[in-house]
């Protein structure tokens, strides 16, 4: 069983903690040239990235009260986002192999931007799902590329901990974005609220160009299909990988769900909490910044199937505890919730890299598009069971895709030890 399986070798994730650059590589490491601005980088890329393809989210009350539409209805705002990321990841993966993860990067984020600064001039609910869709597609450049960057650019050491640093830059966005889109859209609407995030990514994608170091160990690929189809269908065959792509997508099933109605829960009864406490609930990323980026010290003494039991098992208990008609419980609840979620992405994305021997972006591209296919599943598939089940409806969902993350995780397991049981009797 190789390490990159989700029951790797321990030792990956414990070297990930090393601070020492290996001079003996030219690859970027903690401590070393250029790595410091890469992680700045990267982490306001995905700070952009998910303050943009989350914004509506944290308003979809207000947006119903609005346009008039029901609850599942608006959670299409969110859905098209991501399902335009899912669909297109995979040949923006495509194009980064050619023209280079930078200049992919770069113009996937100046589109994005630009179309932010149009979502707040949406007539109506058709056309701002499309623009949400054109966006989602826009940010598809972003997530595989900045992994297959991170795999090409930093040393294997320091893998884990730097995708850790990206996944934590997409939890501060996630929360910036609804809390700051909580507050202003109490004070000025819905429409200003996405006005001032679409400015807050204008800056992040600025920032971005100008930190990131050029990249130096790219070598540029084919854009031919057959090769691309190829590299895809090899990945497909790996057994390792389609594992981790069922859980990120089974992971994101779970935080897409509840974070899509949330907001609903919180402004009705018993709790009837204004549209700025509700977008400050979303404070709780900060949580999942903290477990995304120490995934590596986690794996490190749990080995990667540890790692996901755990942040399996404290997702579960996180869906539980929130069924409370209790504040500060449903609170811890969604705490417990978001530290699971963003230890387990984490650990599974890093994992993919570590994995991939070639094609690296289509590896990724490919976790990216089941992570963001069980986002769109999750906040649609959410809303329905919240308004046929209400909140417990919700909470039912979350639960079955746990329950799958652990049933791949344990056949994980026992494919391991089948392995370890043969290569024992060959020898």
């Amino acid at each position: 069983m190789t390490p990159a399986d989700t029951g790797a070798s321990t030792t990956v994730g414990a070297a990930s903690a090393v601070s020492v650059p290996d001079t003996s590589d030219s690859r970027m490491a903690p401590g070393g040239p250029g790595y410091r601005r890469m992680s700045f980088a990267l982490f306001l890329a995905g700070v952009a990235t998910f303050a943009l393809l989350y914004s509506t989210q944290a308003l979809l009350p207000l947006i119903s009260g609005d346009m008039g539409v029901t609850a599942s209805d608006a959670s299409w705002t969110v859905a098209a986002a991501t399902g335009g990321l899912a669909v297109f990841v995979l040949p923006m993966s495509a194009l980064s192999e050619r023209f280079g993860r930078r200049t992919v990067m770069t113009a996937s984020l100046a589109v994005a931007v630009t179309v932010g600064l149009l979502v707040p001039f949406a007539p109506s609910l058709p056309a701002l799902v499309a623009l949400r869709a054109v966006q989602g597609a826009a940010l598809a450049g972003l997530p595989a590329s900045a992994t297959a960057y991170l795999a090409e650019e930093v040393t294997p050491r320091a893998l884990v901990t730097a995708i850790g640093m990206f996944v934590a830059g997409n939890s501060v966005g996630g929360m910036s974005g609804r809390v700051i889109t909580g507050w202003v859209a109490q004070e000025w609407g819905w429409r200003i609220a996405v006005g001032v995030i679409g400015a807050v990514a204008v800056a992040c994608a600025v920032a971005f160009r100008l930190l990131l170091p050029a990249p130096k160990h790219f070598r540029a690929g084919s854009l031919r299909p057959r090769v691309l189809v190829r590299t895809v269908r090899d990945h497909l065959a790996n057994p390792l990988l389609r594992r981790l792509y069922a859980i990120g997508a089974l992971f994101m099933t779970v935080f897409g769900g509840v974070y899509t109605v949330i907001g609903y829960r919180l402004t009705e009864a018993p709790f009837s909490l204004p549209q700025g406490l509700v977008g400050s609930i979303f404070l709780v990323y900060l949580v999942g910044t903290v477990s995304a980026s120490t995934a590596g010290r986690l794996v490190g003494r749990l080995g990667r199937r540890g790692a996901l039991y755990l942040g399996g098992g404290t997702t579960a208990s996180g869906l539980l505890l929130s069924l409370a008609s209790s504040l500060p419980l449903v609170l811890l609840g969604l705490v417990l919730i978001t530290a699971g979620f963003f230890a387990g992405h984490a650990v599974a994305s890093s994992a993919v890299g570590k994995t991939a021997q070639h094609g690296r972006a289509q590896a990724s591209a490919l976790y990216q598009s089941a992570y963001y296919v069980g986002s769109s599943a999750g906040s649609t598939v959410g809303a329905l069971a919240f308004h046929s089940g209400g909140w417990t409806g919700t909470v039912g969902v979350g639960l079955l895709a746990v329950l799958g993350v652990v049933a791949i995780t344990v056949t994980g397991s026992v494919a391991a030890r089948r392995v370890t049981g043969a290569a024992t009797a060959g020898a």
